[in-house]
């Protein structure tokens, strides 16, 4: 899958940036030590594939035969606690707005290649015809690791209240199933993963959100 070699794994690792930033943002929130924040950073990054893997039975999952991944979250968490450890001030509103905004762009990069990535996992495994068990191994392994970091920070999960997170990866795995049925190609998963973009960044930008209870 030479399109695969050629631009996803640089996705990918745009992504695992991403999420281990997110993961270490959180961490910092909290207040955690530097082990708190390399370990959620980790996590955030890596977890969704992890989960992925023992779901499938690939064991050891891919994150400790392959750690380029692990590797480069560590970096990025490591990067980030220096830079604040020295520059403290630029935690403040004025400098973490326009940061976020920039993790939003690459977080949502991040999802959908994920997503479709670890949708292509559970067909290279053998499991191509269970649709459901593929679409949930895809978006698992786009929002697995938020999970494992919010759970972990004691949080309510992000993907469970804000801006159809979830919705916008389940969207892109659905999308990419339906294109199966007629090709495999690296474009089915190229146009998959940018329908899980456009939805995460329209959502975050418009505060898109499902509905839910009103409070009394």
């Amino acid at each position: 899958m030479e399109l695969h070699a050629n631009i996803f794994f640089p996705i990918e690792i745009v992504g695992t940036i991403a999420f281990a930033s997110s993961g270490a943002m959180v961490a910092v929130r909290k207040k955690l030590d530097l082990f708190g924040i390399i370990v959620l950073g980790v996590i955030t990054a890596v977890g969704g594939g992890m989960l992925r893997d023992l779901m499938i039975g690939s064991i050891p999952p891919n994150m400790f035969r392959n750690p380029v991944y692990v590797f480069t979250a560590f970096l990025t968490v490591i990067v980030l606690f220096f830079l604040f450890r020295r520059w403290p001030f630029l935690l403040g509103s004025k400098y973490i707005e326009s940061y976020e905004k920039v993790m939003n762009i690459l977080d949502a990069i991040g999802l959908g290649a994920f997503t479709v990535i670890g949708i292509d996992t559970g067909v290279d495994a053998g499991y191509g015809e269970y649709h459901f068990l593929i679409i949930f191994l895809g978006v698992i392994t786009g929002i697995g690791g938020g999970i494992l970091r919010d759970i972990m920070a004691g949080e309510t999960p992000y993907v469970l209240k804000k801006h159809v997170y979830a919705c916008a990866s389940i969207s892109g795995a659905c999308l990419y199933v339906l294109l199966l049925q007629f090709t495999r190609s690296d474009y089915a998963m190229l146009l998959s993963a940018l329908l899980v973009i456009a939805i995460r960044i329209l959502a975050s930008h418009y505060r898109w959100n499902l509905p839910g209870i009103p409070d009394s």
